[in-house]
């Protein structure tokens, strides 16, 4: 449809992926090069400059394969959510992946018996063993052409304050377009871009959760999921307004989120913000 292929081009100009004349711009020739989204490929080169290129191979990888966790039989529901919390990560579902695939490569690692031992671990921790297994593939298929297009490849540091927040950083250089904020307390999440409302998919480490963050940071929106973002992490306004093209943020619809986020941006940059609004 041509909507859809405009919104593509849109897209991929907010993306910095095509120059002035609508063709790929050096920045888009160097993400093109990876079988992957735009946003997720934006996201996997914004790592190089945020040193966080370890983690966000890990998270690239396991966002493309298929999904790691397996449905639990009837009456084992919460059997399964105790052991998927063991590898719940305070800042989001990104960073829970990237614990996951840790503990699944220390698992095989530490197995005599590869195959057994690492099928037998995943099924006890009701984790697909063949989505994993295709994770660690295609991480390595990205690392190999990071390596061939000579990129810089930062070693890991996943653990630390600095590096947590450098992959918030890579992410959002990707997914600002990807961004809902909880607009009554209780998980309805109205996405910035348009007027729907989603809920958090069941395998979210936030479903079900005490604490419920205000903005987040989703992979995808899915309607035959009854209306649910997946894989969301939690993001600061501020870090919002620091990362986000102006001219993508000024073609936003007007809601209350936007007015939130404007008062972040005039706080933050006063001088710009004023020259912005006599443009």
């Amino acid at each position: 449809a041509p909507e859809s292929l405009m919104q593509a081009l849109e897209d991929l100009d907010y993306l910095a992926a095509l120059d002035n004349d609508g063709n790929l711009s050096e920045f888009g020739i160097i993400m093109s090069e990876f079988p992957l989204d735009p946003q997720l490929s934006k996201s996997l080169l914004a790592a190089c400059e945020f040193e966080c290129v370890d983690e966000m191979l890990t998270i690239a990888a396991m966002v493309t394969a298929p999904n790691c966790f397996l449905h639990a039989a009837p009456g084992t529901e919460e059997i399964a959510l105790t052991c998927w919390r063991r590898f719940s990560h305070p800042a989001g579902d990104h960073f829970t992946l990237i614990n996951i695939f840790n503990a699944f490569r220390a698992a095989s690692a530490n197995s005599s018996n590869q195959d057994s031992s690492t099928e037998r671990w995943c099924r006890d921790y009701f984790l697909s063993c063949p989505a994993l297994r295709m994770a660690e593939t295609i991480r390595a298929e990205l690392l190999e052409t990071m390596k061939r297009i000579e990129l810089p490849i930062s070693g890991a540091a996943f653990g630390s304050k600095a590096n947590a927040l450098s992959i918030k950083k890579a992410l959002l250089s990707g997914y600002f377009m990807h961004i809902a904020r909880d607009v009554d307390g209780s998980g309805n999440y109205l996405m910035l871009t348009h007027r729907q409302v989603a809920q958090l998919h069941p395998f979210s480490s936030y479903y079900n959760s005490r604490r419920i963050p205000e903005w987040v940071l989703f992979h995808e929106f899915s309607i035959s999921e009854g209306n649910s973002i997946r894989v969301i992490s939690e993001i600061s306004p501020d870090l919002f307004a620091e990362l986000v093209p102006q001219y993508y943020f000024s073609n936003l619809p007007p809601s209350e989120s936007k007015e939130i986020l404007q008062e972040v941006i005039n706080h933050l940059s006063p001088v710009s913000a004023k020259k912005e609004e006599q443009k």
